[in-house]
């Protein structure tokens, strides 16, 4: 049977490739130690729990209307003014099966064929394949170490064409951990605002910002609030990537078409879920600020120990749960032409799985998340350390 060539487009994820061969290791009764996870470690809090049984002993398991319950958008409406100083109408948010599906509806709502969208290097894996589905096209900006993987005005400039719809914007970024400051988001908003390129803004991991604040590029002005889409959710921020909640603010134009496509295609999000999120957003805070310290305290740990590895280079995340190092140097010394044969060989060898960088654009690094127990991410990154120096005493 013949495939749509829609489809045939998509990159297969070598995210899944090596979760895959991990789980296939594991199988065989070896002690692999994963660091590819993009979930926290903790389970959901146990008020969100209780509220999603009570929803559902009280028969709240219906459809609902198909951008989400009133009660939920409220709650989110809320959060977005007491959180980020953003002002939205309900009619301005949607509620989607996670911010996945959010940046799906919304990229299939504003994009015709060979719309370009600007992604910068490195993006997390689904931007590109989405934007590609919708019929656009992604461009590139490169960044690196050297720019704190990070986007100007300029860079921007260099790609911009007067067929660039739209501009990715993830802060903090999965896969760097790299936090834009109010003046960065101010140079991009002014550049946004003068050649009215859409920015969809990516703010999922908001409340694990380590150094400095988190602030959404919408709350800068009026006139950079109306070109922004915020996406957001509940997965990291509760703990809730398997409830599949997200949502998407901004114009009420295209909220409206992302609710009309969903209304098509998924229906509603699932209905405990939603209640579950009402509880997350109007219930106690705490398990927030507990769960960021734990991670912050992770990344202090295990930080200077992987700066011990030879031709290791890492510029230290300021958010998210992942580390982003440049292993090239790493991956030559031990004998490798690619960063990817590196991480084929440590997986196989010394049963430590990270995701290569090639699956976020920049093939030169690879990402490992500190969203395991601190014992497993030191084992792991010895295990590392002792497997380069193997290699770099075989040769």
């Amino acid at each position: 049977m013949k495939l749509s060539k829609r489809v045939q487009k998509l990159t297969p994820s070598s995210t899944l490739a090596i979760t895959a061969k991990a789980n296939e290791l594991k199988a065989e009764g070896k002690p692999v130690i994963g660091l590819a996870a993009g979930e926290p470690d903790f389970n959901t809090p146990q008020n969100i729990i209780d509220k999603a049984f009570e929803a559902v002993q009280n028969g709240k398991t219906k459809y609902t209307p198909a951008g989400g319950l009133k009660e939920l958008k409220t709650a989110i409406q809320q959060k977005l003014k007491q959180d980020n100083q953003l002002d939205y109408e309900l009619n301005e948010i949607m509620v989607a099966s996670g911010a996945k599906h959010a940046l799906y509806n919304l990229f299939q709502s504003i994009l015709d064929d060979g719309d370009e969208v600007i992604i910068p290097i490195p993006y997390w894996v689904s931007y590109p394949e989405q934007v590609i589905l919708a019929g656009g096209e992604p461009v590139y900006v490169y960044t690196d170490e050297a720019t704190d993987y990070k986007v100007t005005p300029d860079a921007l400039d260099k790609v911009k064409t007067e067929k660039t719809k739209a501009m990715v914007l993830n802060s903090p970024s999965n896969p760097s951990g790299m936090v834009y400051t109010k003046e960065e988001l101010a140079a991009i908003a002014e550049w946004a605002v003068q050649n009215q390129i859409i920015v969809v803004s990516d703010e999922i991991y908001e409340t694990l910002t380590y150094e400095g604040e988190h602030i959404s590029i919408a709350s800068l002005n009026p006139e950079i609030k109306a070109l922004t889409i915020v996406i957001n959710g509940v997965s990291k921020s509760h703990s809730m990537t398997g409830w599949r909640i997200g949502y998407a603010a901004g114009d009420k134009a295209v909220i409206k078409a992302m609710t009309d496509l969903a209304s098509h295609s998924t229906s509603n999000p699932t209905t405990p879920s939603q209640w579950a999120s009402i509880e997350a957003y109007n219930g106690d805070k705490t398990f927030l600020n507990e769960m960021k310290a734990t991670f912050k305290s992770r990344l202090d740990t295990v930080y200077p120990k992987l700066l011990e590895i030879k031709g290791l280079s890492c510029i230290k995340p300021r958010g998210a749960f992942y580390l982003y190092p440049n292993v090239i140097e790493t991956a030559k010394l031990c004998g490798y032409e690619t960063v990817d044969e590196f991480v084929a060989g440590l997986l196989e060898e010394s049963l430590v799985a990270v995701v290569p960088g090639s699956s976020f654009g920049s093939p030169e690094n690879i990402r490992l998340s500190y969203a395991t127990d601190l014992d497993s991410m030191l084992t792991a990154i010895d295990r590392i350390k002792t497997f380069v120096e193997k290699k770099i005493g075989e040769k």
